[in-house]
Protein backbone atom coordinates (compact mmCIF):
# COMPACT_ATOMS: atom_id res chain seq x y z
CA UNK A 1 0.00 0.00 0.00
CA UNK A 2 2.80 2.41 0.91
CA UNK A 3 4.57 1.70 -2.38
CA UNK A 4 1.36 2.39 -4.30
CA UNK A 5 0.82 5.72 -2.52
CA UNK A 6 4.42 6.70 -3.19
CA UNK A 7 4.07 5.85 -6.89
CA UNK A 8 1.00 8.09 -7.40
CA UNK A 9 2.12 10.99 -5.18
CA UNK A 10 1.69 14.29 -6.99
CA UNK A 11 -0.18 12.74 -9.95
CA UNK A 12 -3.81 12.99 -11.01
CA UNK A 13 -4.45 9.63 -9.33
CA UNK A 14 -3.46 11.11 -5.97
CA UNK A 15 -6.77 12.13 -4.35
CA UNK A 16 -5.07 13.60 -1.29
CA UNK A 17 -2.28 15.86 -2.55
CA UNK A 18 -2.75 18.55 -5.21
CA UNK A 19 -0.79 17.61 -8.37
CA UNK A 20 -0.67 21.18 -9.70
CA UNK A 21 0.75 22.60 -6.50
CA UNK A 22 3.30 19.79 -6.45
CA UNK A 23 4.37 20.45 -10.07
CA UNK A 24 4.18 24.25 -10.40
CA UNK A 25 3.95 25.51 -6.82
CA UNK A 26 0.61 27.22 -7.51
CA UNK A 27 -3.01 26.16 -7.82
CA UNK A 28 -5.96 28.05 -9.32
CA UNK A 29 -8.13 27.03 -6.36
CA UNK A 30 -5.71 28.44 -3.80
CA UNK A 31 -6.60 27.66 -0.20
CA UNK A 32 -10.02 26.43 -1.32
CA UNK A 33 -8.48 23.45 -3.11
CA UNK A 34 -9.97 20.12 -2.01
CA UNK A 35 -6.51 18.53 -2.00
CA UNK A 36 -3.53 19.26 0.21
CA UNK A 37 -0.85 21.81 -0.64
CA UNK A 38 2.27 20.46 1.03
CA UNK A 39 4.28 23.64 1.56
CA UNK A 40 8.00 22.86 1.97
CA UNK A 41 9.80 24.10 5.07
CA UNK A 42 13.04 24.31 3.06
CA UNK A 43 13.75 24.24 -0.67
CA UNK A 44 16.39 25.50 -3.12
CA UNK A 45 13.56 27.23 -5.05
CA UNK A 46 11.75 30.43 -4.13
CA UNK A 47 8.47 31.65 -5.59
CA UNK A 48 7.96 35.42 -5.81
CA UNK A 49 4.22 35.59 -6.45
CA UNK A 50 2.82 38.00 -9.07
CA UNK A 51 6.02 40.04 -9.00
CA UNK A 52 6.53 40.86 -12.67
CA UNK A 53 4.12 43.56 -13.85
CA UNK A 54 4.23 43.54 -17.64
CA UNK A 55 3.33 46.84 -19.35
CA UNK A 56 0.50 45.15 -21.29
CA UNK A 57 -0.89 43.14 -18.39
CA UNK A 58 -4.47 44.35 -18.96
CA UNK A 59 -4.63 43.50 -22.67
CA UNK A 60 -1.76 41.83 -24.58
CA UNK A 61 0.04 44.32 -26.79
CA UNK A 62 -1.80 47.34 -25.38
CA UNK A 63 -0.82 49.63 -22.50
CA UNK A 64 -3.07 50.85 -19.67
CA UNK A 65 -4.16 53.84 -21.79
CA UNK A 66 -5.25 51.61 -24.66
CA UNK A 67 -2.29 52.44 -26.91
CA UNK A 68 -0.41 49.70 -28.82
CA UNK A 69 3.05 48.87 -27.45
CA UNK A 70 6.03 47.98 -29.60
CA UNK A 71 6.93 44.32 -28.84
CA UNK A 72 10.57 45.38 -28.57
CA UNK A 73 9.65 47.75 -25.74
CA UNK A 74 7.84 44.94 -23.95
CA UNK A 75 10.88 42.67 -24.27
CA UNK A 76 13.20 45.47 -23.17
CA UNK A 77 11.03 46.08 -20.09
CA UNK A 78 11.12 42.36 -19.27
CA UNK A 79 14.88 41.96 -19.69
CA UNK A 80 15.50 45.01 -17.48
CA UNK A 81 13.36 43.38 -14.81
CA UNK A 82 15.04 39.99 -15.27
CA UNK A 83 18.55 41.40 -14.93
CA UNK A 84 17.50 43.46 -11.92
CA UNK A 85 16.09 40.40 -10.12
CA UNK A 86 19.10 38.26 -10.99
CA UNK A 87 21.63 40.80 -9.74
CA UNK A 88 19.76 41.31 -6.46
CA UNK A 89 19.14 37.64 -5.66
CA UNK A 90 22.58 36.61 -6.91
CA UNK A 91 24.02 38.27 -3.81
CA UNK A 92 22.85 35.28 -1.76
CA UNK A 93 24.36 32.49 -3.83
CA UNK A 94 24.68 30.88 -7.22
CA UNK A 95 21.43 30.87 -9.19
CA UNK A 96 20.76 27.68 -11.10
CA UNK A 97 17.83 29.10 -13.07
CA UNK A 98 15.45 32.03 -13.00
CA UNK A 99 12.04 31.64 -14.66
CA UNK A 100 9.30 34.22 -15.09
CA UNK A 101 5.80 33.11 -16.05
CA UNK A 102 4.03 34.62 -19.06
CA UNK A 103 0.68 33.14 -17.97
CA UNK A 104 -2.39 35.32 -17.44
CA UNK A 105 -4.35 33.35 -14.83
CA UNK A 106 -4.49 35.08 -11.43
CA UNK A 107 -2.51 32.39 -9.60
CA UNK A 108 0.38 32.46 -12.10
CA UNK A 109 0.56 35.91 -13.68
CA UNK A 110 3.98 37.45 -13.09
CA UNK A 111 5.24 34.57 -10.92
CA UNK A 112 9.03 34.48 -10.59
CA UNK A 113 10.81 31.23 -9.71
CA UNK A 114 14.45 31.38 -8.64
CA UNK A 115 16.37 28.19 -7.95
CA UNK A 116 19.64 28.36 -6.04
CA UNK A 117 22.35 25.73 -5.98
CA UNK A 118 22.01 25.27 -2.22
CA UNK A 119 18.99 25.34 0.09
CA UNK A 120 20.70 27.58 2.64
CA UNK A 121 21.25 30.19 -0.09
CA UNK A 122 17.51 30.19 -0.82
CA UNK A 123 16.79 30.47 2.91
CA UNK A 124 19.08 33.49 3.22
CA UNK A 125 17.43 35.16 0.22
CA UNK A 126 13.96 34.50 1.62
CA UNK A 127 14.85 36.04 4.96
CA UNK A 128 16.32 39.12 3.26
CA UNK A 129 13.19 39.61 1.13
CA UNK A 130 10.81 39.72 4.08
CA UNK A 131 9.23 43.17 4.37
CA UNK A 132 10.86 44.45 1.17
CA UNK A 133 9.24 46.19 -1.77
CA UNK A 134 9.90 46.33 -5.50
CA UNK A 135 8.67 49.36 -7.45
CA UNK A 136 6.38 50.27 -4.58
CA UNK A 137 4.77 46.79 -4.33
CA UNK A 138 5.43 44.32 -1.49
CA UNK A 139 7.44 41.23 -2.39
CA UNK A 140 5.55 38.04 -1.54
CA UNK A 141 8.11 35.23 -1.34
CA UNK A 142 8.00 31.66 -0.09
CA UNK A 143 9.69 28.30 -0.59
CA UNK A 144 8.40 26.40 -3.63
CA UNK A 145 8.16 22.62 -4.09
CA UNK A 146 9.29 22.98 -7.74
CA UNK A 147 12.77 21.64 -8.32
CA UNK A 148 12.42 20.13 -11.82
CA UNK A 149 11.08 22.68 -14.28
CA UNK A 150 10.76 20.06 -17.01
CA UNK A 151 7.60 18.84 -15.28
CA UNK A 152 6.28 22.37 -14.72
CA UNK A 153 6.81 23.82 -18.20
CA UNK A 154 4.20 23.63 -20.98
CA UNK A 155 5.67 21.63 -23.86
CA UNK A 156 3.12 23.03 -26.35
CA UNK A 157 4.09 26.60 -25.45
CA UNK A 158 7.75 25.84 -26.14
CA UNK A 159 6.67 24.56 -29.56
CA UNK A 160 4.48 27.65 -30.05
CA UNK A 161 1.20 25.75 -30.35
CA UNK A 162 -0.46 25.83 -26.91
CA UNK A 163 -4.18 26.23 -27.59
CA UNK A 164 -4.93 27.18 -23.98
CA UNK A 165 -3.13 30.49 -24.33
CA UNK A 166 -2.23 32.49 -21.25
CA UNK A 167 -4.68 30.51 -19.12
CA UNK A 168 -2.73 27.29 -19.40
CA UNK A 169 -2.11 25.68 -15.99
CA UNK A 170 1.52 24.89 -16.82
CA UNK A 171 4.32 27.44 -16.95
CA UNK A 172 4.72 29.58 -20.03
CA UNK A 173 8.29 30.73 -19.37
CA UNK A 174 9.33 34.05 -20.93
CA UNK A 175 12.58 33.86 -22.88
CA UNK A 176 15.54 36.20 -22.63
CA UNK A 177 18.10 36.84 -25.34
CA UNK A 178 21.22 34.74 -25.66
CA UNK A 179 23.52 37.68 -24.88
CA UNK A 180 21.75 38.45 -21.60
CA UNK A 181 21.69 34.76 -20.69
CA UNK A 182 25.43 34.51 -21.34
CA UNK A 183 26.08 37.71 -19.41
CA UNK A 184 24.18 36.51 -16.33
CA UNK A 185 24.70 32.76 -16.32
CA UNK A 186 27.87 32.38 -18.36
CA UNK A 187 29.97 33.22 -15.31
CA UNK A 188 29.00 29.86 -13.81
CA UNK A 189 30.18 26.71 -15.50
CA UNK A 190 27.63 23.95 -15.79
CA UNK A 191 24.61 26.25 -15.97
CA UNK A 192 21.59 24.33 -17.21
CA UNK A 193 19.52 26.74 -19.26
CA UNK A 194 16.08 26.41 -17.65
CA UNK A 195 15.70 22.66 -17.39
CA UNK A 196 12.85 22.84 -19.84
CA UNK A 197 11.51 19.63 -21.32
CA UNK A 198 12.43 20.54 -24.87
CA UNK A 199 16.05 21.57 -25.45
CA UNK A 200 15.52 22.42 -29.12
CA UNK A 201 13.75 25.50 -30.45
CA UNK A 202 11.39 25.56 -33.38
CA UNK A 203 12.56 27.67 -36.36
CA UNK A 204 9.99 30.32 -35.46
CA UNK A 205 11.14 30.52 -31.84
CA UNK A 206 14.79 30.56 -32.88
CA UNK A 207 14.11 33.47 -35.27
CA UNK A 208 12.35 35.35 -32.47
CA UNK A 209 15.24 34.67 -30.09
CA UNK A 210 17.75 35.97 -32.63
CA UNK A 211 15.73 39.17 -33.03
CA UNK A 212 15.69 39.69 -29.27
CA UNK A 213 19.45 39.19 -29.11
CA UNK A 214 19.99 41.89 -31.75
CA UNK A 215 17.71 44.27 -29.85
CA UNK A 216 19.62 43.59 -26.65
CA UNK A 217 22.98 44.27 -28.32
CA UNK A 218 21.63 47.55 -29.68
CA UNK A 219 20.53 48.64 -26.22
CA UNK A 220 23.87 47.68 -24.72
CA UNK A 221 25.77 49.71 -27.33
CA UNK A 222 23.65 52.79 -26.65
CA UNK A 223 24.56 52.73 -22.97
CA UNK A 224 21.28 54.09 -21.65
CA UNK A 225 22.41 54.24 -18.01
CA UNK A 226 19.44 52.50 -16.40
CA UNK A 227 21.54 50.57 -13.88
CA UNK A 228 21.05 53.02 -11.01
CA UNK A 229 17.34 53.26 -11.73
CA UNK A 230 16.98 49.49 -11.47
CA UNK A 231 18.72 49.37 -8.10
CA UNK A 232 16.50 52.18 -6.81
CA UNK A 233 13.42 50.05 -7.40
CA UNK A 234 14.26 48.04 -4.32
CA UNK A 235 13.22 49.74 -1.09
CA UNK A 236 11.86 48.93 2.32
CA UNK A 237 9.16 51.54 2.83
CA UNK A 238 7.12 50.69 -0.25
CA UNK A 239 7.64 53.89 -2.21
CA UNK A 240 10.58 56.00 -0.99
CA UNK A 241 13.80 56.05 -2.98
CA UNK A 242 17.14 55.91 -1.26
CA UNK A 243 17.77 59.37 -2.72
CA UNK A 244 15.21 61.98 -3.65
CA UNK A 245 11.55 62.48 -2.98
CA UNK A 246 8.96 59.76 -2.25
CA UNK A 247 7.68 57.88 -5.24
CA UNK A 248 4.87 55.41 -5.40
CA UNK A 249 4.15 53.12 -8.28
CA UNK A 250 0.55 52.17 -8.77
CA UNK A 251 -0.18 49.03 -10.72
CA UNK A 252 -2.95 49.28 -13.32
CA UNK A 253 -6.28 47.75 -12.30
CA UNK A 254 -6.59 44.43 -14.07
CA UNK A 255 -9.81 43.15 -15.53
CA UNK A 256 -11.44 40.06 -14.07
CA UNK A 257 -10.59 36.59 -15.34
CA UNK A 258 -13.75 36.35 -17.46
CA UNK A 259 -13.07 39.64 -19.25
CA UNK A 260 -9.41 38.84 -19.83
CA UNK A 261 -10.26 35.36 -21.09
CA UNK A 262 -12.71 36.84 -23.60
CA UNK A 263 -10.07 39.35 -24.74
CA UNK A 264 -7.48 36.61 -25.18
CA UNK A 265 -9.90 34.46 -27.20
CA UNK A 266 -10.66 37.45 -29.44
CA UNK A 267 -6.96 38.19 -29.75
CA UNK A 268 -6.24 34.55 -30.75
CA UNK A 269 -9.04 34.59 -33.33
CA UNK A 270 -7.69 37.79 -34.89
CA UNK A 271 -4.20 36.33 -35.00
CA UNK A 272 -5.48 33.15 -36.68
CA UNK A 273 -7.38 35.21 -39.27
CA UNK A 274 -4.24 37.18 -40.10
CA UNK A 275 -2.30 33.96 -40.57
Amino acid sequence: MAEHLASIFGTEKDRVNCPFYFKIGACRHGDRCSRLHNRPTISPTLLLSNMYQRPDMITPGVDAQGQPIDPRKIQEHFEDFYEDIYEELGKFGEIECLNVCDNLADHMIGNVYVQFREEDQAAAALQALQGRFYSGRPIIADFSPVTDFREATCRQYEENNCNRGGYCNFMHVKMIGKDLRRKLFGRHRGYRRSRSRSRSLSPRNRKELDRRERDYRDRESRGNGRSKERHDRYDRDGGRRRHGSPRRSRSPVREGSVERRARIEQWNREREEKQ
